[in-house]
């Protein structure tokens, strides 16, 4: 199966991807860079030793995913499989990250497990891997014209519709709502795909006339503090007259909460994306009206189980079907996401990646929690 994804200033084509989620184990660790050359580079299996794999995370900005749930899943899949690894976060620096995988590479790296910056150091960073036989794997997002081997993620253009419907829910009964629309990074190609899945729910009430666009606008690199900013003009601009948000993922859309709250204004429907603890604890107390569950062991898993497969010298693990990243169809693993709302968040609750119960239930929200039903 071909799914194309569109480049970052178009739509992309809908995703039909059967998501195969291959669940192994994986990845080693230490205290900032996590790098474990020692006695665990041998396979689990006792089979022939396994080359080294570097996963290059990158920010802790865009998303707090990156650090306390991706991380950790990593390290310990890698670990239980017994395979030599390493962790490197870019912070944002493009340099940075080109920098960490040519010197994983001279370390012994076989395979590169990359959330690109953006496409164009992405695709420099394959291109230089390829040139060394090391193979690359896409993870959570998608290399435009580049060279990687396998792409790991989810269906991102699902996770837009979920978030539009979400909103559409959110907004039944009202009147001709004005809507306002804060778009993840116009490098990231997820934020591409993100908006192509809500605009084909919410495009559609504009043009009809149900619902009044404020404005629609990126947020570069995913910057909640710009997202801020950013909110605070369309509330200025349109006289504080906003009924609901679309926000490509938590971070924002507790950035344009902040801002409701510094005006003094009411709660109104605002999305979500990532179930970060934040965003939960959001929904609980009626600020957020839903956000994106995707279920990041699965993924951390499932990538980690192809690297570990690709370093071992074994057939590749999971790989379903193929995303053309407009230069070749590249093999792919997309996992299914789900939303949440206050009405299913009980369902989730146990999830190894999802916020504990008494993390979401903690201070003042004890009360809020027991009328959803977490306590």
């Amino acid at each position: 199966m071909k799914v194309m994804q569109g480049g970052t200033r178009r739509r992309a084509v809908p995703l039909t991807m059967a998501a195969g989620a291959a669940a192994l184990a994986l990845f080693v660790a230490g205290c900032g860079d996590d790098d474990d050359g020692g006695e665990s580079a041998s396979s689990s299996s006792g089979d022939a030793k396994a080359g080294k794999v570097a996963v290059l995370l990158p920010d802790s900005k865009s998303s707090v995913r990156w650090e306390t749930v991706d991380r950790p899943f990593l390290k310990q899949a890698f670990e239980k499989a017994g395979v030599d690894a390493e962790i490197q976060n870019a912070e944002g620096d493009k340099s940075a990250q080109q920098q960490q995988a040519e010197q994983a590479i001279t370390n012994g790296a076989k395979v590169l497990l990359l959330v690109n910056l953006d496409s164009g150091s992405g695709a420099a960073i394959a291109a230089n891997a390829k040139s060394q036989g090391v193979k690359v794997i896409d993870y959570d997002r998608l290399t435009l014209k580049g060279d990687s081997d396998y792409y790991v993620s989810f269906d991102n253009e699902e996770v837009g519709r979920l978030q539009g419907q979400g909103l559409v829910d959110c907004l039944e009964g009202e009147t001709k709502p004005a809507v306002a629309v804060l778009n993840g990074s116009p490098t990231d190609n997820n934020a591409t795909l993100f908006k192509a899945g809500y605009d084909s729910v919410i495009n559609p009430k504009f043009k009809s006339g149900e619902w009044t666009e404020v404005a629609d606008q990126s947020v570069p690199d995913w910057d909640n503090q710009k997202a801020l900013t950013i909110f605070e003009q369309m509330l200025q601009k349109s006289s504080n007259k906003v009924d609901g948000v679309l926000a490509a993922n938590d971070g924002l859309g507790n950035a344009a909460i902040s801002a409701l709250k510094q005006r003094k204004l009411e709660q109104i429907p605002v999305t979500g994306q990532d179930a970060t603890l934040q965003g939960v604890q959001n929904i609980v107390n009626g600020d957020q009206c839903m956000t994106v569950y995707k279920a990041i062991k699965k993924e951390a898993d499932a990538a980690a189980a192809l690297a570990i497969s690709l370093a071992k010298g074994d057939e590749p693990t999971g790989v379903t079907g193929s995303v053309n990243n407009e230069n070749r169809d590249v093999p792919s693993v997309l996992l299914k996401p789900v939303a949440v709302t206050k009405e299913n968040i009980k369902e989730y609750i146990g999830e190894p990646d999802f916020p504990k119960q008494e993390e979401i239930c903690a201070g003042k929200l004890a009360g809020k929690c027991q009328a959803v039903g977490l306590s």
